[in-house]
């Protein structure tokens, strides 16, 4: 193995551990600065970008009309000032809703490290003001209820999925071993305007990955998230969530078998075409390097799988729009952190390189968002602020 590729997964390990072990112990967290750039965006149904991030004690909404050349100014989703996480993994998010109103959903750490509270607020004004935000759980106690996924059905009901450790503190009172955390999930029927009690999805989700949630091609949400597979694999589980939450099925969907006891604090992105091929990218470790994978996942493994980028890629996300299929992710080259991307017209098969930009200071992940028949990649740098870029 290179010297340079032996050099990084010895970083990448130790830091997966140090994460991990805080994750397990509730001990801290990485031992890397973090600068809270967290930032989600999406088209409303009239073509506006909408923008959700952290300010302060605030989650703060922005709108362009011009595909983020100019921007208005923000307005405030929770009135009343709490704790708001922001980083790459956990940050604010936004829906457009099927009868035209906004969902910001977003993470509230509370006092105990890695605990939090799923919140939620809606509007019905394009995004000028927002009901009071509710706490998606009926579980309050104390505990990790983070990295929440939402998704709206078919049928227009929303589903809210998180990372969840209910279940790892009761088995720590009974003196019994739990792998890692859980996955739940939430409905609601009404718009996001309440939410019925959680369900359980799966047992032994890691601790600190983002979920991937995306309809089906009947409606129905799937989820992709990083699974414990007995004893210590940290690959991926994909689920069909049934009306109620619960899920229909559950299927490994990756096969690295990485063998960790520790958190890489880096979650898959998922895609569905028209045609239901389920396009993913997710980071893992093969052979002894660490790299992101791009595959379409089916029910018989992952076909077409093969790396994306080189040995420093990192975060990917991608989207669909019909045939055509974009992924882009983060890349440092020693210098710069560079955003790239790669374009497919034929669903996947075959891919079509882009350097689309960079930056010399701290920057969130990559997204990759859809209006119609056109893809673009949202990035927020520090130095730069929020842009869009056109994949066509």
């Amino acid at each position: 193995m290179p010297l340079r590729t032996t050099a990084r997964m010895l970083v990448v390990a130790a830091l997966a551990l140090a994460a991990g072990a805080a994750c397990a112990q509730g001990m801290g967290r990485m031992p890397m600065p973090k600068a809270e750039y967290g930032t989600s965006a999406v088209f409303a149904g009239d073509g506006t970008l909408i923008a959700v991030t952290k300010q302060g004690e605030h989650v703060m909404l922005y709108r362009s009309p011009d595909e983020g050349r100019t921007w208005s100014p923000p307005a405030v989703v929770n009135a009343v000032p709490e704790a708001i996480s922001a980083d790459g993994e956990n940050r604010p998010k936004i829906l457009a809703l099927p009868d035209g109103a906004l969902l910001a959903t977003w993470t509230r750490p509370l006092g105990k490290p890695f605990s939090g509270a799923v919140r939620a607020a809606r509007s019905e004004d394009g995004g000028a003001t927002f009901s009071p935000p509710l706490t998606v759980h009926r579980d309050r106690r104390e505990i990790t209820h983070r990295f929440e996924a939402p998704v709206v059905d078919g049928a227009g009901r929303i589903f809210l999925a998180w990372i969840d450790k209910r279940d790892l503190e009761s088995a720590r009172t009974a003196g019994k071993g739990y792998r890692g955390a859980a996955v739940y999930a939430a409905v609601s029927d009404d718009g996001g305007r309440t939410f019925r009690p959680e369900v359980k999805v799966a047992d032994h989700s890691c601790e600190c990955c983002r979920i991937a949630a995306a309809p089906d091609t009947d409606g129905v949400p799937l989820i992709l998230w990083r699974h414990v597979f007995e004893p210590n694999e940290r690959d991926h589980s994909l689920a069909r969530l049934g009306p109620g939450g619960a899920p229909s099925s559950v299927t490994r969907a990756t096969f690295e078998r990485w063998k960790i006891d520790a958190c890489p604090h880096h979650g898959p992105a998922l895609a569905v075409a028209p045609d239901g091929t389920r396009h993913a990218v997710w980071f893992n470790v093969k052979e002894g390097e660490g790299r992101v994978f791009y595959g379409r996942l089916t029910a018989h493994g992952v076909a077409g799988q093969r790396s994306v980028g080189g040995e420093r890629a990192a975060h990917a996300d991608l989207a669909v729009a019909g045939q055509r299929l974009a992924i882009a992710w983060k890349e440092f080259d020693g210098e710069r952190t560079q955003l790239r991307a790669e374009i497919s017209g034929d669903g996947g098969v075959s891919f079509r390189p882009l350097a689309v930009a960079q930056t010399a200071a701290a920057s969130d992940q990559p997204r990759v968002i859809g209006r119609g028949d056109d893809l673009f990649v949202f990035w927020r740098t520090e130095g730069e602020g929020m842009r869009l870029f056109a994949l066509r």
